[in-house]
C-alpha cells in the first residue's frame, strides 16, 4: 500500500466511487458481500487499491498545504518538480490557530515580532509521497490564499 487505507467515513462518502472501482473489476454487490464474508483478506486488498487510487488522484491535484502552531505557520506550495516553503515564527505570546491570532498575523506580517523564512527544494521522493507525509503530521490542503500574500510581501 502506498498511503493509507481511507476511513469508514471517507469510504462511505465515496461509495458511489467504489462501487464504480468493484464494477471496473466485473464485482457486483452480492458477489462484494460474498468476499468480504468469505475472504476478508481480498477485500481488505481492493479497499487498500482503491484508496491509493483516490490519494493519489487528490494528491495531484493538491496545490498548497499549511500546518499552523500556537506560534507558527508553515506554507508550502507544491509544484511538479519542487517544493516552495514559507516559515513564519511569532516572537510572543500570540496564539495562531485562534482567530484573534491569525488575524493579527495577517494585519501584522512585518511586524518586528514576525520571523519569516522562504526556501525551495527539489522533492527527495515521490512529489505525491511527500505531500502525504506532510498532511498524514497536521497539514491541511488550502487554496494557497496566505502563501501568495506573504510571498507577495517578502519578494
Amino acid at each position: 500500500m502506498k498511503y493509507r487505507q481511507l476511513t469508514k467515513e471517507q469510504f462511505e462518502n465515496l461509495h458511489e466511487e467504489f462501487a464504480r472501482f468493484l464494477a471496473s473489476q466485473s464485482i457486483d454487490v452480492k458477489e462484494w458481500n460474498q468476499i468480504k464474508a468469505e475472504k476478508p483478506e481480498v477485500a481488505e486488498e481492493e479497499m487498500n487499491v482503491f484508496s491509493d487510487v483516490v490519494w493519489d488522484d487528490v494528491l495531484t491535484k493538491v496545490k498548497y498545504v499549511e500546518h499552523f502552531s500556537e506560534t507558527s505557520a508553515n506554507l508550502f506550495k507544491c509544484e511538479d518538480e519542487e517544493i516552495h516553503r514559507i516559515a513564519i515564527k511569532i516572537n510572543w505570546d500570540i496564539n495562531l490557530l485562534e482567530q484573534k491570532g491569525f488575524e493579527w498575523l495577517m494585519q501584522n506580517p512585518m511586524d518586528n515580532s514576525v520571523e519569516i523564512f522562504k526556501g525551495s527544494k527539489p522533492y527527495n521522493n515521490e512529489r505525491n509521497s511527500e505531500i502525504f507525509d506532510l498532511i498524514e503530521k497536521g497539514s491541511s490542503i488550502s487554496q494557497g490564499e496566505i502563501f501568495e500574500y506573504i510571498n507577495q510581501l517578502i519578494s
